[in-house]
């Protein structure tokens, strides 16, 4: 099957070792050497991307715009085939891609140290910035409602009054919780509706393994372009906030170990700030840490529905797994809210110097 893919780029099995490669749950990649060049072969999910073609058209545009205006900047885009010209193959109706593989590059699986999380977010910045006057009304939204919180805690209402009744009940404490913190709701309609928040080109997927660096640590690039839609700065400073600041992943049952790292935040804010102050409103600096409470309060809702309702979406590898992840993400909100302040006091402090200096 890989072998017919491959032909269409006019790469022969019988020179091609085929390897699996990365750690990421969404799209099956493989590792595709030849004599001559590395390549990154994957096969998109078409169980969460319900039109892989619209991908395949956004990142086209997208290094279009690259090339024309900003052609120094190392966009990773497919490779086209020479059968159709088309930076895709449809092979029984899978979607498949083939990525030139960049030299001397690497990935990171977690955040060990600030100036991961610097560079991360310089990267991510960066990205949004260089697409300013990029026209965002010409992409596709690859997942439809991705980040929209309205709709998400409207579905933790449904999951309340038709999921399954146990678990409602063994769930009433972190229910009130999030429940309680429904001003979180408000605020982004607010911001929103209200176009507060701008609209632009955002990654919505900022975890450290979608950012490519060269050996000795230094950002190159972004990668895997899949969520690249219009959406708001809180999408990419909120998940990076998520996935960066607590040495616990969402997996992490034992909530000791969920703590906020002052440092990994001072590194986001400096990376991110660093590329896109100039392009923010006076109102989204001051809501840089509404982003860590919005994505992280969205997510926690969003594994409490899936508890709720059996498990349907995320599944579970063991009884109560998504009320866990549901608890860690609350856990994880309640540390922020403890640091709100701080946090917010070092943004406007570093803007204020920033537009000093």
């Amino acid at each position: 099957m890989l072998a017919t893919i491959l032909a269409q780029y006019g790469l022969a099995d019988t020179h091609c070792r085929v390897l699996p490669f990365g750690t990421g749950l969404i799209n099956r990649t493989w590792k595709v050497v030849d004599d001559t060049q590395e390549y990154i072969l994957q096969k998109i999910n078409g169980q969460v991307f319900s039109n892989p073609v619209h991908i395949s058209e956004n990142i086209g545009a997208l290094a279009d715009y690259f090339d024309a205006y900003h052609p120094g900047y190392l966009f990773v885009k497919p490779v086209k085939t020479l059968t159709t010209g088309a930076g895709y193959v449809l092979y029984e109706n899978d979607c498949y891609r083939l990525l030139p593989f960049v030299p001397a590059s690497q990935t990171y699986d977690t955040v060990s140290t600030p100036q991961l999380a610097f560079e991360a977010a310089q990267q991510f910045g960066r990205f949004t910035r260089l697409l300013r006057d990029f026209d965002t009304s010409s992409l596709h939204m690859t997942i439809r409602d991705f980040h929209n919180l309205t709709l998400r805690y409207k579905q933790l209402e449904q999951a309340i009054e038709q999921g399954n009744p146990q678990r409602i009940r063994q769930s009433r404490e972190l229910i009130d919780f999030l429940q309680s913190q429904h001003g979180i709701v408000k605020a982004y309609e607010t911001y929103t509706s209200q176009k507060l928040f701008k609209l632009r080109v955002t990654h919505h997927d900022t975890k450290i393994s979608n950012v490519l660096f060269n050996t000795e640590g230094k950002g190159l690039c972004v990668i895997d372009l899949d969520t690249v839609m219009p959406g708001y700065f809180i999408s990419d400073v909120g998940d990076m906030m998520r996935t960066y600041l607590s040495p616990a992943s969402e997996e992490e049952a034992d909530l000791e170990k969920i703590i906020i790292r002052d440092e990994f935040f001072y590194a986001i804010a400096s990376g991110y700030l660093g590329e896109m102050q100039d392009e923010m409103t006076t109102t989204e600096i001051d809501h840089f840490v509404f982003a860590g409470k919005y994505m992280i309060y969205m997510q926690a809702i969003r594994f409490l529905i899936d508890h709720l309702n059996n498990d349907v979406y995320y599944g579970a590898r063991y009884e109560g797994h998504n009320f866990n992840r549901a608890v860690n993400q609350v856990t994880l909100l309640q540390q922020l809210l403890l640091k709100e302040k701080l946090f917010s006091d070092f943004v406007i402090s570093k803007s204020y110097l920033q537009t000093q200096g």
